[in-house]
């Protein structure tokens, strides 16, 4: 998948400083744009992966977990508490599908317990220990990554990650709805297709599956969607500057809110 590059924005280098954030499977597509993003707005950005990236400049600030157990988070949130000291900031990113494709009977009870575990679960152990943090301190800002599939589910595939993304969605306002009142702004972001390392596995999936080429696996995928009106995928750093205003004090008054990112791919208001 190519495209054209986007423009480069202006970025203030001190809009986030002194803010304490955590990014989730931050070393890679979305949540590598979106530390990036908020690294140069000034941020003190933490962020996990399952591996270690090469050349990582400092060590404090990744940690190397699985968030699908609760082992794996519960690493991840005491090394935050111990290593920032709190957290303003925290964005759930971390997710995705693995299960094999072939329709929903293809998938075994272990295929749905990942899906959840990866695309819900992780999100809500975290929240679980960091909330109290900001709680304490009267403010804070949590988005969660969901996914238009929770409204457009693809059975092929990828139907559990569906399902447990809109389960996601549900879960965030309902987190909205009891911790706005204590200063904690909970929104939800929801991209479409976007040009991602995890698109391309999907999409190599699909051609394996269909005995297709990655290319008219790449047209059903965007057939499969109703098409994108804006003719072609979304880009990460389109959806990390999304999540900079959402988390920036330019959205104060907005919480429990979902926000779509996916060129017009839903067809409905």
């Amino acid at each position: 998948m190519n495209t054209t590059n986007s423009k480069t924005i202006s970025v203030d280098p001190t809009e986030f400083a002194g803010k304490r954030v955590l990014v989730t499977g931050g070393t890679k597509g979305m949540g590598e744009a979106i530390v990036e993003r908020l690294r140069k707005g000034g941020a003190h950005v933490v962020t996990t992966a399952r591996h270690r990236p090469e050349g990582l400049a400092n060590d404090a600030d990744f940690v190397a977990a699985d968030l699908s157990t609760p082992e794996g988070s519960a690493t991840v949130a005491r090394h935050v508490l111990e290593h920032l000291g709190g957290i303003d900031i925290l964005v759930s990113n971390v997710g995705g599908s693995s299960a094999p494709g072939g329709g929903a009977l293809a998938l075994s009870g272990d295929d749905w317990q990942y899906a959840f575990e990866t695309n819900l679960f992780a999100a809500v152990r975290l929240d679980r220990v960091l909330l109290p943090s900001m709680v304490a301190q009267g403010s804070g800002v949590i988005v969660h990554i969901s996914s238009i599939q929770r409204r457009l589910p693809l059975f092929e595939a990828t139907l559990a990650y569906a399902a447990a993304k809109a389960a996601l969605s549900n879960y965030s306002k309902g987190l909205s709805n009891e911790f706005s009142p204590k200063g904690i702004r909970i929104n939800t972001v929801a991209p479409g297709f976007i040009e991602t390392t995890a698109a391309t596995g999907l999409i190599q999936r699909l051609a394996e599956t269909s005995g297709t080429s990655e290319a008219v696996a790449l047209t059903m995928l965007m057939d499969s969607l109703g098409g994108i009106p804006l003719g072609r995928p979304g880009r990460p750093e389109e959806v990390a500057e999304l999540v900079a205003f959402l988390v920036s004090e330019r959205s104060a008054s907005i919480t429990g809110s979902e926000y779509v990112i996916d060129g017009g791919t839903i067809p409905t208001v």
